[in-house]
């Protein structure tokens, strides 16, 4: 019997009190947190920028984004992975950096892997899902490239 099923590859990426999901397409790098400061007056959600291929990208705390408070990992746990913008709009914002709380791992999945969970959304999340029995946040990548070109400005 042939198997029509198709396979996504997605990386889980830690945050501070859950973990996202997304597609390897997204993802362009994940790197070794390292991030200057953000500087005063800059908006809770940013943890810094980061020098990264030339290109000088906002790191974005996604708990902060999502109205939480911005954690900075500790015990060189902390990741940066490095996204590619989502949207066709802006021509100067074609990365963004997200901060970590541990590695993020790689995992394979189906369509009848992942089923959608009721949770309350906050504005950095588009959706709750379960993947294999763990709850996992898919993230609003609009929402968080429209702040990161907030702070190209």
């Amino acid at each position: 019997m042939k198997d029509n099923s198709q396979t996504l590859s997605c990386v889980m990426i830690p945050v501070s009190r859950r973990q996202l999901i997304l597609p390897n397409v997204s993802i362009a790098e994940v790197v070794d947190y390292a991030s200057s400061d953000a500087g005063t007056g800059a908006p809770d959600w940013l943890a810094g920028r980061l020098e990264w291929r030339g290109l000088n990208l906002p790191v974005i705390s996604y708990d902060a984004a999502n109205g939480g408070t911005l954690a900075v990992p500790g015990e060189n746990r902390g990741r940066i992975v490095v996204l590619n913008s989502v949207s066709d709009n802006n021509k100067k914002l074609r990365f963004m950096a997200l901060i970590t709380q541990g590695i993020p791992s790689q995992v394979r999945i189906t369509e009848d892997q992942v089923k959608q969970l009721e949770g309350e959304n906050g504005p950095a999340d588009l959706m709750l899902v379960e993947v294999d029995g763990e709850a996992a946040w898919i993230p609003n990548l609009d929402y968080l490239e429209s702040l990161a070109s907030e702070s190209l400005v």
